[in-house]
């Protein structure tokens, strides 16, 4: 018996130890998820800004609606108990009664709807956007292509980042911040400028998300939405698909590189000249050198 337990003893240590290695061998990833995360992620818009305190405004407010009605019931059924002598009382109605818990309750409603509606018509406003792009679902990557403003034509896919493919496949990934969220072709959008996305699917329902951002749209075959972001930063901000899309649908990361207004011109340019040099020569492979 001793025998038995000493080696469950050493498995538990084992495993606990290897637990503790895992969990700390994996940063938290700027722009992305955080180990242990609780809390939404850091906002890089004034929407998602919003969000956050949309969110801890409802938490403070329904904490304080259950403290206070459990609080009274608790209060009531301890100091009332039929064990100390008290008996149940006898009463069919009471009109202030009925009038304050009607009346209470619905300026509570109004109070959380009010910046809650100002929120919501906010982040659908994606009128007069500095630039547009329309972010097409496919099982399972994503296509862009830059529909109107400064890169008004260039289009590409983002797929997951091959070695991480491989990784997964092995079934023994390496510990590293950004597992299945490095794509090959990352969408490049300028800072501080407003940012329209237009989302549609080939396929299935896909949803376009980026948490730091705030966003998050279905991409439905056959229709059209949008939303918009406007980043406030420079960095590297990463999303996945929220939609259960199929079998990959883990496979299907969107990251979105912000950069300043010069270097997205320059990435412009370059892209301009790639377009340029297909056109000439379709099957001629062109060098970095060539196209600067």
């Amino acid at each position: 018996m001793n025998h038995i337990l000493k080696k469950l003893e050493t498995a538990l240590l084992a495993s606990a130890a290897y637990g503790t290695t895992a969990a700390w061998a994996v940063n938290d990833l700027p722009g992305g998820p955080a180990v242990r995360q609780l809390n939404l992620h850091p906002p890089v818009t004034k929407i998602a800004e919003e969000q956050v305190w949309l969110h801890w405004f409802m938490m403070i407010i329904c904490t304080i609606i259950f403290v206070a009605v459990f609080g009274v019931m608790f209060y009531s059924i301890w100091k009332h108990r039929k064990s100390v002598g008290h008996k149940a009382a006898n009463f069919h109605e009471s009109v202030k009664m009925e009038i304050a818990w009607t009346i209470v309750p619905f300026v509570i409603v109004i109070l959380m709807a009010l910046p809650a509606t100002k929120a919501v018509v906010a982040s659908k406003d994606t009128s007069n956007a500095d630039l547009t792009i329309k972010a097409t679902g496919y099982q399972w990557k994503w296509g862009y292509y830059y529909i109107k403003g400064e890169g008004e034509g260039i289009g590409f896919v983002s797929t997951l980042d091959n070695a991480q493919r491989e990784m997964s496949n092995s079934g023994k990934p390496a510990s590293i911040d950004d597992y299945l969220l490095k794509v090959d072709n990352p969408l490049i959008v300028p800072v501080k400028r407003k940012i329209r996305i237009i989302t549609t699917s080939n396929d299935v329902i896909h949803s376009f998300a980026v948490n730091s951002f705030g966003i998050k749209q279905d991409a439905i075959p056959g229709f059209v939405r949008d939303t918009w972001f406007r980043a406030e930063k420079t960095g590297d901000f990463h999303g996945q698909c929220q939609e259960l899309c199929g079998k990959e649908h883990a496979y299907m990361p969107i990251h979105v590189k912000v950069v300043t207004a010069e270097e997205y011109t320059a990435w412009v340019a370059v892209e301009n000249k790639k377009m340029a040099a297909k056109q000439d020569d379709p099957s001629k492979v062109w060098t970095l050198a060539e196209l600067t």
